[in-house]
């Protein structure tokens, strides 16, 4: 089935389609996020060991983007790569269920499995940020984006709640894992149905020249190589991408560096008694729904402001240590606030700035350049608070600060610099 005109969803149905398959999918991936640290701990974890699992979990689902943007936009097989990876966390989430019966090998399975499930969002961000901002482009970029990740947030709302009502009912984790099988496969429908019925990659985006527009049509046609003055590699590490876009993205790596892991945080207030295993999910719920609000609040004024918005994103990743690693539980749930609302607008207007940063035909590779410079932030920043969060936590809140105004300084470069 082709995208004539006749055939051809509208912009905005576009953007809810693909809205409602990231919410099936974040069922099925933050359904595991929620629990994470706690279950790697029934299977015997130290902190430090999910510390690491988690954080490198983040990284691999970050850097390995520098690969998958560059060969999506090089092969224009942005729909088959979207496809993979939405289908590689379909499979490995609900696996997880089998790991508490291996014995010693459980501990050692479930980790591959939480890094399969990072690889598989990998293997499909580049490519499904580069449609949608395609997509978006009729609809407001910002506000494209904005209610994508809200809808995208329902799903990470939902999902721990269902982890969270098999766990009181069971009162362990894994018969939830083993649900998350459903929404995995309707992901997976209502992906092929979006795929018969939008426009394509290949046809004209406004904000570029006839020169400038990759192909991928139906068929995941080709793309035109690179031009010959780049080298391979130096287009796959997006050497010729504008500087200002280098900026940002160390300004967001330093960011996420600051933001830990939800693993860490609830490793922490789980083992502290805070907070029962059980009501775990129902915290990152929580965090999820802030997520989604934020999301929706920022995409209208950065479609009328611009970048300017994200000033606040690092002030919130500062305060977040302040208040989760306390010994109170109502300032943990303000943390957990806080946490969630950084995320929500971390994940969803930073998109619609790098698409604003770069030509059309490279945005899949800049989300790919863009999340690997996260990811080693998101590595290293996931094992030092594995490290500090036991023992000293006033230093990791005091390195997360300074961190954050290094990112803040940066940011109005990058603005003052593209002006």
């Amino acid at each position: 089935m082709t995208t004539s005109e006749a055939t051809r969803w509208t912009p905005w149905r576009t953007v809810v389609a693909f809205g409602l398959v990231s919410m099936a999918a974040d069922m099925v991936y933050e359904g595991m996020r929620a629990t994470a640290g706690p279950f790697l701990g029934t299977l015997g974890a130290s902190a430090f060991t999910v510390g690491l699992v988690t954080g490198a979990g983040e990284a691999v689902a970050l850097v390995l983007r520098l690969a998958t943007g560059a060969w999506a936009d090089h092969s224009g097989r942005h729909w088959r790569l979207t496809v993979v990876g939405y289908g590689m966390t379909a499979v490995a989430v609900p696996l997880l269920a089998v790991t508490p019966f291996l014995g010693a090998a459980g501990l050692v399975v479930a980790s591959a499995l939480i890094l399969v499930e990072r690889t598989g969002k990998a293997v499909r961000s580049p490519s499904k940020s580069a449609l949608l901002a395609r997509m978006a482009t009729e609809t407001g970029r910002g506000k494209g984006f904005a209610v994508h990740k809200a809808m995208d947030q329902v799903g990470a709302f939902g999902g721990p709640l269902l982890l969270a009502g098999a766990a009181a009912v069971t009162g362990v984790l894994w018969p939830g894992y083993a649900l998350l099988a459903i929404p995995g496969a309707a992901a997976m429908l209502l992906l092929a149905q979006l795929r018969r019925n939008v426009p394509s990659v290949a046809e004209p985006d406004p904000e570029e020249g006839p020169d400038d527009v990759p192909v991928d049509g139906p068929g995941d046609t080709p793309v035109p190589a690179l031009p010959r003055a780049t080298g391979r590699l130096r287009a796959t590490l997006g050497v010729d991408l504008p500087a200002t876009f280098h900026l940002f993205s160390l300004s967001a790596a330093l960011t996420t560096a600051g933001l830990m892991t939800f693993g860490v945080i609830s490793y922490r207030f789980v083992d502290h008694g805070l907070v029962a295993l059980a009501a775990v999910p129902l915290v990152y719920a929580l965090a999820m729904a802030v997520e989604a609000l934020a999301a929706l609040g920022t995409g209208g004024p950065f479609d009328r402001w611009g970048a300017r918005v994200l000033f606040g994103v690092p002030v919130l990743v500062a305060a977040v240590p302040l208040c989760v690693f306390a010994d109170r539980l109502w300032l943990v749930l303000v943390g957990v606030v806080v946490w969630g609302a950084a995320y929500g607008i971390q994940d969803s207007t930073v998109k619609a700035y790098v698409a604003d940063l770069v030509p059309a035909r490279r945005r899949a590779t800049a989300y790919g350049v863009f999340a690997a410079v996260q990811g080693v932030g998101a590595l290293v920043g996931g094992a030092v608070a594995g490290a500090l969060v036991s023992d000293h936590v006033d230093s990791l809140a005091v390195l997360v600060g300074a961190l954050q105004a290094l990112a803040l300084g940066l940011l109005a470069l990058t603005l003052r610099s593209s002006r």
